[in-house]
């Protein structure tokens, strides 16, 4: 890990408070233009430090609970702020949580993973990785996206989206199969997923105890912040969209992206420090919690309050989500990958964004 002290920097420290600062201003000055700049570069701060700290927990816990816990974390949260947004908006945005569980996995399959492969094999050449816990978190990962975004545009109900029961289905099938795979990542077959490279800071002195506490509670206001921070920025966002004449996914696109940034960097810098499989821990981890958490808690909700919830993709996305999740599983069947892995996934990932801003 990238600190074993037992004191944190001060800036990791004042960064998440001035973050809380700015955000109260802009609550008492909404639509003030200086504030919105401010809002961006207190964003910015949120997610650096969220990441410092996120790496101090993880080493201080021990993988695989350290990635877990930033992956959990990041994604309770987007789903808080994915409900609220939906409720308040009314139903033109049923299909905001399909639109960000389907970018969140792209952003993850395509595009974090195809950067760590790419930087890490451009530092190291090579780089190794337990397959049994890839494979198993990419079977889940395939399971719960095809049960998620693909069937409900097979069933008998009219449209994109289930039936009471079957998004009761839905969403149960999905915690369930999450909870199993949290139980065997973190005591089963805990083994699948720790760090197979020989790495020097593996074996660095863990923080203390009062620091790890510590970070854990920073991380949190830092996630906090960052999904605040990128609500106030959703707006403003939304109205770029609408004025680009761009797709409203792109949207969906645009909050995703923004929540993932805190995973996404953590999981750079491991494999660029040639932790490859605390980098896929990461990854793969945020996409199996985005689905298995976000789909039940809004099967949940709109069961609750009886409005439908859009959950269905179209069939050029479905195309993209089958070679994505074939393309992981050859890039993940070997236990070893390199630039070319890093380049293909890269490839899918800028299809998949220039197709959702020019469909």
């Amino acid at each position: 890990m990238t600190t074993t002290s037992t004191l944190l920097p001060r800036w990791t420290l004042w960064v998440p408070i001035a973050a809380w600062i700015v955000l109260g201003a802009t609550y008492m000055l909404p639509g003030n233009p200086f504030l919105l700049t401010l809002v961006g570069i207190a964003l910015a701060g949120a997610v650096f430090a969220g990441v410092h700290h996120a790496e101090v927990v993880a080493h201080g816990v021990g993988e695989p609970f350290g990635t877990l816990v930033l992956a959990v974390a990041v994604t309770v949260i987007e789903v808080a702020l994915i409900v609220s947004v939906m409720l308040t908006a009314g139903p033109e945005k049923a299909g905001l949580a399909r639109d960000t569980v389907f970018a969140a996995v792209m952003i993850v399959c395509n595009g974090i993973v195809g950067l760590c492969l790419l930087l890490g094999g451009l530092q190291h050449r090579e780089q190794g990785f337990q397959i049994r816990g890839a494979s198993a978190a990419l079977s889940v990962l395939a399971s719960l996206s095809v049960l998620s975004l693909v069937i409900p545009n097979f069933t008998s109900t009219a449209g994109p989206v289930l039936s009471p029961s079957q998004l009761a289905f839905a969403g149960v099938a999905s915690l369930v199969l999450y909870g199993v795979f949290v139980f065997v990542q973190t005591v089963r077959h805990r083994d699948y997923f720790l760090v197979d490279v020989a790495d020097e800071n593996v074996h660095a002195e863990p923080p203390s105890t009062r620091v790890a506490l510590l970070s854990g509670v920073l991380l949190m206001i830092c996630l906090v912040a960052v999904v605040l921070l990128a609500k106030l920025l959703s707006p403003v966002v939304e109205s770029a969209v609408v004025d680009a004449g761009l797709p409203k996914p792109v949207v969906g696109i645009v909050i995703a992206g923004l929540v993932l940034l805190p995973e996404g960097l953590a999981a750079v810098r491991a494999a660029r420090a040639d932790r490859l499989q605390t980098s896929l821990n990461l990854a793969l981890g945020s996409a199996l919690a985005s689905i298995g958490l976000t789909i039940p808690t809004v099967a949940v909700v709109f069961l609750y309050i009886g409005r439908p919830l859009e959950l269905g993709i179209d069939g050029k996305e479905m195309v993209l989500l089958f070679l994505t999740l074939i393309v992981g599983t050859l890039t993940l069947g070997t236990g070893r990958t390199t630039i070319l892995q890093g380049a293909v996934h890269l490839s899918l990932f800028a299809a998949w964004l220039f197709l959702s801003i020019a469909p």
